[in-house]
Order: C-alpha cells, then sequence, then structure tokens
C-alpha cells in the first residue's frame, strides 16, 4: 500500500517510491530502533517523515522474553491516530504521504509523511518563562482549557496518547495575545504510540494526565489559573 500526492507520482515517474522515500536526505531529528525522522523538502515545500525498517526477529523475541512491548515497528499506528483525531476534531499533524510493504513483521517497511507545522513553538518552550514572566491571563486560561479539552475528547473516544508532554503540542507563533478560544491553534504531535481501545483503562487515563501535570509542574501554575 502507497498513498502520494500526484505530483509526487508525476516528479518521480516510474521510479520505486518507496526507495525515493527512504533515500531523502534533510534535518535529521531521530535514527534509532529502526525508525529515522527527519525534516526535508520537495518541489518547494517542507515536510517532515517518518520511515520504519524491520527490526529484525533477535530485537523482538528479546523485548518478549524480558517482557516488554517492542519499540513501534510501523508508521500504520501514526497515519491511524492522525486521521481519528482529525475527525474528532482535534488538531494534530496533517498527512501528506504513506506507504507500507511486506508481511513478515522482522522487516516490513513503513513511511509517513506530514506537512511541516510551521511558525510553531512547543509549549514546552512557549511556557518556560512563564514563572518569572506570567502571560495574559485569559490567554492562560483559554489555552489551559484548550489542553483539557484534548484530552476529554480522546478519552471519550477510547484512545490515550502515552507521551501527553507538553513538548508534543506545538503552539500557532503570535498566539501570545488575548484571544478567544477559536482563535489560536495547538496540534499535538508524536502519535507513533497512541493507543485505540472502546474505553480508556483507568490506569492509562491516569498516566496521560500525569505526563501533562508533571511536564507543567515547573511553569508557575496557581489555582487562579483553572
Amino acid at each position: 500500500m502507497i498513498i502520494l500526492p500526484d505530483s509526487w507520482k508525476k516528479h518521480w515517474g516510474d521510479s520505486d517510491w518507496f526507495e525515493k522515500i527512504f533515500a531523502l536526505q534533510g534535518e535529521e531529528f531521530r535514527n534509532m530502533d529502526g525508525r529515522r525522522t527527519l525534516r526535508f523538502e520537495l518541489l518547494g515545500k517542507s515536510y517532515f517523515v517518518k520511515m520504519y525498517q524491520g527490526l529484525g526477529w533477535w530485537r523482538i523475541v528479546k523485548s518478549l522474553m524480558t517482557l516488554r512491548k517492542p519499540p513501534v515497528m510501523s508508521a500504520h499506528n501514526e497515519w491511524l491516530a492522525i486521521r481519528i483525531l482529525t475527525e474528532l476534531g482535534i488538531e494534530t499533524m496533517t498527512e501528506v504521504a504513506y506507504g507500507e510493504r511486506g508481511r513478515n513483521p522482522a522487516r516490513r517497511q513503513s513511511f509517513l509523511v506530514t506537512e511541516d507545522l510551521h511558525n510553531t513553538v512547543s509549549l514546552e518552550d512557549f511556557c518556560r518563562d512563564w514563572k518569572d514572566s506570567p502571560p495574559d491571563l485569559q490567554f492562560k486560561r483559554q489555552l489551559i482549557s484548550r489542553l483539557g479539552h484534548m484530552a476529554g475528547v480522546m478519552h471519550a473516544h477510547g484512545i490515550n496518547h502515552r507521551d501527553y508532554y507538553l513538548c508534543h503540542f506545538l503552539l500557532e507563533q503570535g498566539s501570545g495575545t488575548p484571544r478567544t478560544p477559536d482563535d489560536f491553534h495547538v496540534y499535538l504531535i508524536d502519535l507513533h504510540r497512541v493507543q485505540f481501545r472502546a474505553s480508556v483503562p483507568q490506569r492509562w487515563l491516569i498516566k496521560d494526565l500525569a505526563s501533562l501535570h508533571f511536564s507543567a509542574m515547573d511553569i508557575g501554575l496557581t489555582r487562579r489559573d483553572y
């Protein structure tokens, strides 16, 4: 299975499109556990790509023997999460291309390309100086409400993130002034470990909320902010 924009198909012609994706070069952010993440440019636009290579049976068996889950081995979970969260009205990455080939889980290859979220900053960076330089109170409350709403919608639909930290939210730059809740954008990223169930077990619901609380412990929040 492979999904590509028509412009890319035309640009690459009859070449092996998988090989074209895996040969992409750019600014590398991660290259370990069979997963490579980088930002690249193609036809005048910038994107992010996650490429997955098979881990091999030894790594999979070793994880099972130590009662640990193996690392995420496919782009499929994140691809599915983007589609579901988008349907639920949660702002996240925009899918551009996706592909997967091979039946053997130890050798399967897959990739996911998403649009580069320009002009954004992680909430970890955005909130770092709040303790000494608090933002507008109205905006702070709007932002807290937005994150709570996103968690509530996910959990109500049986979805938990597993890495629900401030660093995995991207805020549209220029949103640090008082605005209505509909006038700024917060994108939830890094969805490769998202879990889907009929309902979220309490353990995983608490873990999501505890992760968010932990990552916000030192940004100067008070009871007045809620």
